[in-house]
C-alpha cells in the first residue's frame, strides 16, 4: 500500500511539473543562476562583446533526487568581427605586481570601436517525460555612444524543438484521457527568434531582452489542460561595478523576467571578485530560493565555476524541494591580449 502510495505521488507530480511547463501562463523557460556569467544565453545583443571567441558550456541539474526533475544543458559561442583593440602589446595592461582590473585599468578604459559579432547556442531544457531543445544562430552589432559607453542591438533566430516521450511514463494508467491520447513519441518544431538591446561602459550594464517572441500553439495530447501557447519572455538586466580597492571590485546586478499572466520575477545576484584569479557570490530569486556561487579563472583560455542553489518557492510541495547544483565551465579562444576574466561582460 505504501509503495502504491508513493508511485500515486510521483505521478502526480511528474504531471504538475508537466503542466508547469506547457500552461500558457506558466515558465516555459530554463533558469539560470549565474547568468552574469554569460548572459549571451539571455540576451544576443551580447554576440561578439569582447575581444575573443567566448564559449560556454554548462549543466544545470534542480531538485536534485526527485524523479523527472528539470534538468538543462547547453552550449554557447560568440565572437566578434571587425574588433579594433586601441592596446599596443598583449601585456600592455598587466604590470607585474599590479592588479590587472585595479583603479589604473578602468580610468584608461575605452569603448569598443563599431563592429558586429556573430554567435549560436544549444539549450536542452528537459522535465520527466518533456524535452525541449533550442538551436538558434545570433547576430549584434556595437557601437561606441561616447568615449566609454557602448550600444548594441542583436537577434537570434533558429527552431524550437518540444517532444514528449510517452514511454518514460511507466508508472500511470495507459487509459488515462491526458496520457492514453499520446503516442510513444510526439515531436513539434516550431520557429524560435529572440532579440534584445545592450548599453555597457567601465562601471555599469543594462540590458533588455524578449525570448520566444513568435507565440506559438503547442498541442501534445488530447486533453485540454495539455494545450499550450508558448508565450514571449522579456528580460531586463541591469549592474554596477564598485572598486573596493585596487585588487577586489564588487558588482551587483538585478535581473527581472516578465511573462504574461505571471507575476515578475526577480533575481538579486553580487559578486566580489579578486583581480583576475577567482571570485564568490550570491544570489537571491525573490520568493523562490536562494544560492552560493564561486568561481576561479584557471589561465587565459580556461575558467569554471559553480552555483548552488536551496529553493522554497511556494509553486513547489515544500516536502519535495532539492538542491539545485549548476556548473559553468568556459573556453577563450584566439584571446591575442591574455585576459584572465571578460572586459565587457563582467
Amino acid at each position: 500500500m505504501r509503495r502504491m502510495k508513493m508511485k500515486k505521488t510521483v505521478v502526480v507530480c511528474l504531471i504538475m511539473m508537466a503542466g508547469m511547463l506547457m500552461k500558457s501562463n506558466a515558465q516555459q523557460r530554463p533558469h539560470y543562476t549565474q547568468y552574469i556569467l554569460n548572459n549571451y544565453i539571455i540576451n544576443p545583443a551580447l554576440t561578439g562583446i569582447e575581444n575573443y571567441t567566448d564559449i560556454k558550456l554548462s549543466y544545470r541539474n534542480q531538485w536534485v533526487g526527485f524523479p523527472g526533475a528539470p534538468q538543462t544543458i547547453y552550449a554557447s559561442v560568440h565572437a566578434p568581427i571587425g574588433k579594433q583593440d586601441y592596446r599596443t602589446s598583449a601585456t600592455s595592461f598587466e604590470v607585474p605586481g599590479e592588479n590587472p582590473r585595479g583603479k589604473a585599468y578602468w580610468e584608461e578604459y575605452t569603448a569598443a570601436e563599431p563592429h558586429h559579432g556573430v554567435g549560436g547556442s544549444i539549450v536542452n531544457f528537459k522535465t520527466g517525460y518533456i524535452n525541449r531543445v533550442y538551436a538558434t544562430a545570433s547576430y549584434a552589432y556595437h557601437l561606441g555612444l561616447t568615449p566609454k559607453l557602448n550600444l548594441s542591438a542583436g537577434f537570434s533566430g533558429g527552431i524550437s524543438v518540444v517532444n514528449i516521450d510517452a514511454s518514460k511514463i511507466e508508472l500511470a494508467n495507459p487509459v488515462d484521457p491526458a496520457i492514453g491520447g499520446v503516442a510513444q513519441e510526439l515531436r513539434k518544431v516550431k520557429p524560435e527568434l529572440n532579440a534584445g538591446l545592450w548599453l555597457y561602459s567601465d562601471r555599469f550594464f543594462a540590458g533588455v531582452a524578449a525570448q520566444q517572441i513568435i507565440p506559438q500553439r503547442v498541442t501534445l495530447v488530447t486533453n485540454d489542460f495539455y494545450k499550450s501557447t508558448l508565450v514571449p519572455h522579456f528580460f531586463a538586466t541591469s549592474g554596477y561595478r564598485f572598486l573596493a580597492g585596487d585588487d577586489v571590485n564588487i558588482i551587483p546586478s538585478v535581473m527581472l523576467r516578465y511573462i504574461p499572466s505571471m507575476p515578475v520575477f526577480m533575481d538579486v545576484n553580487v559578486k566580489a571578485q579578486y583581480q583576475d584569479r577567482f571570485w564568490v557570490g550570491g544570489n537571491y530569486r525573490i520568493k523562490e530560493g536562494f544560492a552560493a556561487m564561486a568561481g576561479v579563472n584557471i589561465s587565459n583560455t580556461f575558467n569554471i565555476s559553480y552555483a548552488y542553489d536551496v529553493n522554497n518557492s511556494k509553486y513547489l510541495l515544500q516536502y519535495m524541494q532539492r538542491g539545485t547544483h549548476e556548473i559553468v565551465i568556459g573556453f577563450m579562444l584566439g584571446n591575442k591580449w591574455g585576459d584572465l576574466c571578460p572586459t565587457r561582460v563582467w
